[in-house]
């Protein structure tokens, strides 16, 4: 990362974008330059559907919803055009867990009803795994009826004012609230 005089001091990447150099905490909040922050996952990855779930469990597994995140954006913009609903609708739910978290009750069940709404609408493809497998009901083996029932749960308990994540009023606890993204996960 590198600063330029006519950019008044934003921080730039290789190719010159706009890119922040900030460290985050594990929710994604920026910290100040020189604070200890977790690190970055790394943009434009592009993995196969069984890494890319089972990297984002890994992360919210660890309280980082905001990174798991980042890998469903991955996927959805390096995937094929029919699985672009599941995986915008996964990281909406990603989105919403940070802002549980962060204590941003609203903002936290809006985005997680949006993403339960986006699984829920059928828009996403039926069967499938990554070794080509035979079709089922959930897409790579996603426990999507699942997880639209644990977002509807925990939007509502958000609006609630429900939660002590220690972030805020109403916060939850990332890691303690992480879905299960599959069926055979434990």
């Amino acid at each position: 990362m590198n600063r330029t005089t006519h950019d008044r001091g934003r921080d730039r990447d290789e190719e010159g974008r706009a890119r922040s150099a900030r460290p985050r905490d594990g929710l994604g909040r920026p910290l100040p330059y020189g604070a200890e922050g977790v690190p970055r996952q790394p943009e434009g990855v592009v993995r196969d559907p069984g890494a890319t779930l089972r990297e984002a469990q890994r992360l919210f597994d660890a309280g980082m919803p905001f990174h798991a995140h980042e890998v469903f954006e991955d996927a959805w913009k390096s995937g094929p055009e029919a699985e672009r609903d599941l995986w915008q609708g996964l990281a909406q739910l990603a989105v919403g867990l940070t802002h549980a978290a962060r204590g941003n009750a609203a903002g936290g069940a809006r985005l997680l009803r949006r993403g339960a709404d986006r699984l829920a609408a059928g828009r996403v493809p039926t069967g499938g795994s990554p070794a080509g497998g035979s079709p089922g009901p959930d897409p790579y083996g996603i426990d999507v009826g699942g997880l639209v029932s644990w977002a509807r749960e925990l939007a509502a308990r958000t609006e609630g004012g429900e939660g002590d994540g220690g972030a805020g009023p109403g916060a939850v606890d990332a890691a303690a609230e992480a879905p299960r993204l599959r069926r055979d996960a434990a």
